[in-house]
């Protein structure tokens, strides 16, 4: 196939080259940026010298050259490409808010200030987590790529709200984040004096990707589920790790060994993950770390019984760049052309 990238300069066009250009289905890349039109990507990232040797273009180019566009750009910037795609008869991967929400431009509107410029185009789009929307995306033309740490909560909680394991008033999120999920553009936040041995929440309240979050589980509980959300970021490059709280329903909560009740909880997850090659619920005494998921497309979990078997714990780590981003994207690309799911991004994470 023939893909294009829009916003190949920024760190998950970046990723997107790295994993595509080692795709068996990918015939050649077409890339794109504004900030660095005509000049060949390896000039911004010397990586690919000798790799890549694509010269960037114009995004118009770009989209009459390629099969399936993957859009890595700001948001509120996607929907006039989805509509070029759709009147093309085009494929779109958003790697951007623009088509998170489903039809709910009322809570896109609210968080990120802007109004759908498209309307239409969000009728063809399929939100893009593979363990909730498989058999939707195999059939979508355009695709929502989820947040990162939208993707580490989600699956975390997935199962348990699915079977009506827990209250979902509040459900407490608690994520941390490598500095790569700020984004290339330098600022205060990403300094290296201003986040070098420093450790700390932000947007307290008021992140993103808490209503994305709630969204996910309130359509799988059929229900409203109110969520707490608070990220933090950590000085390392690249992972997730998400720790999420929430408690059980009476009707779940008894007296039992609350190792015998986590036993339970964890058969229940791997039952339920069973079929997804990029979900791996660990064993009893194993928790998840980046570490182990670093450069992969894997999400890390385990699951525990907590406080007299009142609480559910659920720990889970990923590759914001990978399973939280373009491993993701590529791995929604693979479901909506019948391409096995892992086909190009089935790497082992290195062990150190």
């Amino acid at each position: 196939m023939q893909i294009g990238i829009i916003g190949a300069t920024g760190y998950v066009g970046a990723e997107l080259v790295r994993l595509l250009l080692q795709h068996p289905k990918v015939k050649r890349l077409h890339l794109s940026s504004v900030s660095f039109e005509g000049k060949s990507l390896f000039e911004i990232y010397p990586n690919f010298y000798e790799r890549c040797d694509s010269v960037l273009k114009s995004a118009e180019e770009v989209v009459d050259a390629s099969d399936i566009i993957f859009t890595a750009l700001p948001h509120g910037v996607a929907e006039k490409y989805a509509d070029e795609c759709i009147r093309k008869n085009k494929k779109l991967i958003d790697l951007s808010a623009d088509f998170r929400f489903d039809e709910d431009e009322i809570t896109f509107t609210k968080w990120y200030k802007e109004s759908w410029k498209f309307p239409q185009t969000h009728k063809e789009s399929v939100y893009g987590l593979p363990e909730m929307n498989r058999k939707k995306i195999a059939k979508a033309r355009i695709i929502g790529n989820p947040g990162c740490y939208v993707t580490a909560a989600t699956l975390a909680l997935l199962p348990a709200i699915e079977n009506g394991l827990i209250k979902l008033d509040p459900i407490i999120v608690d994520a941390k984040s490598g500095v790569t999920g700020t984004g290339r553009s330098a600022s205060m936040k990403n300094h290296f004096s201003e986040c070098g041995e420093a450790f700390a929440p932000y947007a307290v309240g008021a992140h993103r990707h808490q209503p994305e979050i709630e969204h996910n589980l309130t359509k799988a509980a059929e229900a409203p589920c109110s969520v707490i959300f608070t990220p933090h970021l950590v000085p390392m490059n690249r992972g997730i790790i998400c720790t999420s709280y929430a408690q059980l329903n009476e009707a779940i909560y008894t007296s039992a060994d609350v190792d015998t009740n986590t036993r339970i909880f964890r058969r229940l997850y791997q039952d339920f993950y069973m079929e997804d090659k990029f979900v791996r619920i660990l064993p009893a005494g194993m928790v998840p770390t980046t570490k182990n998921v670093r450069y992969s497309n894997y999400c890390d979990i385990s699951v525990h019984v907590v406080q007299d078997g009142k609480m559910l714990e659920v720990c889970s780590a990923l590759d914001n760049m990978l399973k939280g981003a373009a491993g993701q994207a590529v791995q929604n690309m693979n479901i909506m052309c019948g391409f096995k799911e892992d086909c190009g991004i089935s790497m082992i994470p290195p062990a150190f």
